[in-house]
C-alpha cells in the first residue's frame, strides 16, 4: 500500500511570526489552501528552525546575529497542519540554550509531535523516530552540519552535529544500514551547506550518494532558504515554508515549496511539488506570476540533474525514472 508524506522546509515560529501567534493565536498562520495540501498527506515532517519555550538566555556565540523562540502555543500551529515529526538538527534549536531545547523536547512530546536531531545528550539527539501509516514504517533521521558548537556531547544538551564536508561519519551510515533493515524505508533530513545557495555544494552532493548508498530511501535537506533542485530521490533543499525574513528579491525566499512525496515498500514513486507563497509571517498558495516563477525555477533545476518535471493540475510532478530501484 503506498502512503503520501507530506515535507517542508525551515518552519520559523519565532520573531515575528511568534508576535502574530501573540496577537492572533497559532491557528491562522497558513491558508486553506496549504491545509488542504497536507490534508491530503498521511505522515508529515517539517524542519522546526527554532526553539519552542518562554525561558532561556540568547546563545553568545560570535557571528551569530539571529535568535529564533516560539512561544509553548506554537506547537498548535503543527498539530493543526497534522506534523507528525519534526528535525530540530539546524543552527536554531540552541538559540537560548539548553533549558528552551529542554522544553522544545517536553512540549512537542506533549503535542505528539516526534523529534529528531537534537537531545539531552549525543546519543538522544542522533535517536531516529519511526513513522507509521497504511502498514508501511518510515524510519526518521535528523543531522546538521553546522554549527559545531551546537553539537550535542556525552551529557551535553544539543544537536546532532556531523562535518559532512569531511565526509558522512561512519555511525550515521552504520544507523541508516541498521533502520533500512528494519523498516520499509528512511527518510534523512540533513542540514547542510550555507545560506541563499542557488545549488547544492560539491560536497552536499557528496554526502548525498553516501547516505543513499548507506540505505536512505529518500534525502531532504534544508538550510538554503531557497529551493534547489531534485536528483532521485534526493531533495537538495525544501527552502522556506514560514518566517518574516528579508526578502532577495533576485533568490525569492518568500516563494518556496511543499513537497508531498508518494512511497510504499519499495521506496518513493512519486514527489509533488506544491508551489508557495510565504507573505510575512503567512504562508499561502502561489498563484499567476509567482506560481510561474517557482515552476521555471524549479523545473530549470531539476533538469541541472537531468530530472523532469511535469505541471499537473497546479503541481510540479516528478514520478521515479524507470531504472530506480529500492536501496
Amino acid at each position: 500500500m503506498a502512503v503520501t508524506m507530506a515535507l517542508a522546509g525551515d518552519t520559523m515560529l519565532g520573531r515575528g511570526v511568534a508576535e502574530e501567534i501573540a496577537m492572533s493565536g497559532p491557528h491562522g498562520l497558513f491558508s486553506g489552501g496549504v491545509r488542504e495540501a497536507f490534508a491530503e498527506a498521511d505522515l508529515a515532517v517539517v524542519n522546526l528552525e527554532c526553539c519552542v519555550s518562554d525561558r532561556g538566555r540568547k546563545w553568545e556565540a560570535p557571528g551569530k546575529p539571529f535568535h529564533f523562540r516560539a512561544p509553548p502555543n506554537a506547537a498548535e500551529a503543527l498539530t493543526d497542519l497534522g506534523v507528525d515529526c519534526v528535525t530540530l538538527a539546524n543552527n536554531h534549536a540552541l538559540d537560548y540554550g539548553p533549558e528552551a531545547l529542554r522544553d522544545s523536547l517536553d512540549i512537542l512530546e506533549q503535542a505528539g509531535i516526534g523529534c529528531v536531531g537534537a537531545g539531552a545528550d549525543v546519543e538522544d539527539a542522533r535517536q531516529s523516530v519511526v513513522l507509521e501509516a497504511g502498514g508501511v514504517r518510515v524510519a526518521v533521521v535528523g543531522v546538521t552540519d553546522h554549527p559545531s558548537d551546537f553539537a550535542a556531547g556525552t551529557g551535553r544538551p544539543g544537536v546532532a552535529h556531523a562535518d559532512l564536508e569531511k565526509g558522512v561519519p561512519a555511525h550515521l551510515l552504520e544507523q541508516i544500514g541498521r533502520l533500512r533493515a528494519e523498516n520499509d524505508a528512511v527518510l534523512v533530513l540533513p542540514h547542510w551547506g550555507p545560506n541563499m545557495t542557488q545549488e547544492p555544494l560539491r560536497y552536499v552532493r557528496r554526502a548525498a550518494e553516501r547516505l543513499l548508498d548507506a540505505g536512505a530511501t529518500l534525502i531532504a535537506g534544508t538550510s538554503a532558504h531557497v529551493f534547489h533542485g531534485v536528483a532521485w530521490p534526493v531533495i537538495f533543499d525544501m527552502g522556506d515554508f514560514i518566517d518574516d525574513y528579508a526578502v532577495d528579491e533576485r533568490r525569492r525566499n518568500d516563494l518556496g515549496l511543499l513537497f508531498l512525496v508518494t512511497l510504499d515498500r519499495t521506496g518513493p514513486s512519486r514527489i509533488e511539488a506544491v508551489p508557495l507563497r510565504l507573505d510575512f509571517c503567512r504562508t499561502r498558495l502561489a498563484a499567476d506570476a509567482d506560481h510561474r516563477w517557482i515552476t521555471e525555477h524549479f523545473t530549470r533545476a531539476c533538469a541541472a540533474f537531468g530530472t523532469r518535471v511535469e505541471t499537473r493540475d497546479d503541481r510540479l510532478v516528478i514520478d521515479a525514472p524507470f531504472d530506480a530501484s529500492p536501496s
